[in-house]
């Protein structure tokens, strides 16, 4: 595709690209965000240098691509029930998404995209990997696609964050999605079963579908499809859920990393 007001520069042959020429704490016009929007299609997953955001302008970043969202796990920031903070430092005793995922999978309607933005770093490390589960299901086999074609599995929001409440009442979601999936904008098949919230594929029994997740999550792991993003102060990523898998890797303890997300509604997966 051809640009006008947006300078796309793709970081793999497969997934990501670096932009330039916008300015998120500013206003976009229509060409932009139509622009932007098809680079999301096109690339999968976006960065942003020099996004010196606070949380409102953050948040009408994130409304660029759709209407924001709580999330489903964790409470949001006070006064700005859709922005989660990002944060991990000297006390940290785990950090949120080292695991393969997309976010929020066990949403009856997954998130379409999720804009993270940090405004500190550690002086090393704290990259972030994202891989594109168009490649991941194009490298599989022919009969390995009929195999997967019209089979669902189980993402289980309980067993990531019941541990980090207090309150008994309280209820994750737990969702059944098609383990390949249709993007809804571009048609293309994608991966949708990631190994942070999925437990069980429902039609097969207990141990084909360990033997088969075992494979998937090996298989979605590896590097051809990968793109990995090396954050600077004030940096943006945004990455398209419903085709992209990404996990945050804690190698910087006990420095400090720090910043919000929002989270972009989407739809049901088919």
């Amino acid at each position: 595709m051809q640009y006008e007001t947006i300078r796309v520069a793709p970081s793999t042959i497969r997934i990501g690209a670096e932009i330039s020429g916008v300015d998120f704490t500013g206003t976009l016009h229509p060409q932009q965000i139509r622009e932007l929007n098809a680079a999301l299609i096109e690339h999968q997953v976006l960065f942003f240098r020099d996004q010196k955001m606070d949380m409102a302008s953050h948040e009408r970043a994130g409304r660029v691509f759709g209407e924001l969202i709580e999330h489903s796990g964790v409470a949001g920031v006070d006064g700005h029930p859709h922005v989660v903070a990002i944060h991990a430092d000297a006390d940290s005793k785990y950090v949120a998404g080292e695991a393969w995922h997309s976010d929020l999978s066990c949403n009856a309607e997954p998130p379409l995209g999720s804009m993270l933005y940090l405004h500190t770093i550690p002086p090393v490390g704290g990259d972030t990997l994202f891989s594109s589960m168009y490649a991941a299901y194009d490298a599989l086999s022919p009969r390995m696609k009929t195999y997967l074609e019209g089979l669902t599995a189980v993402h289980d929001g309980e067993r990531i964050y019941r541990k980090h409440t207090d309150d008994p009442n309280k209820r994750f979601p737990i969702s059944s999605h098609p383990v390949v999936r249709t993007h809804p904008v571009s048609g293309r098949k994608a991966l949708f079963c990631n190994s942070q919230y999925v437990t069980h594929i429902n039609e097969v029994d207990k141990h084909e579908s360990e033997a088969i997740l075992k494979f998937l999550f090996q298989h979605c792991a590896q590097p051809m499809f990968h793109v990995r993003f090396r954050w600077q102060p004030h940096s943006v990523a945004l990455w398209d859920n419903r085709c992209v898998e990404h996990s945050a890797i804690w190698d910087y303890f006990p420095q400090l990393r720090s910043g919000y997300r929002v989270t972009i509604g989407g739809d049901k997966p088919f």
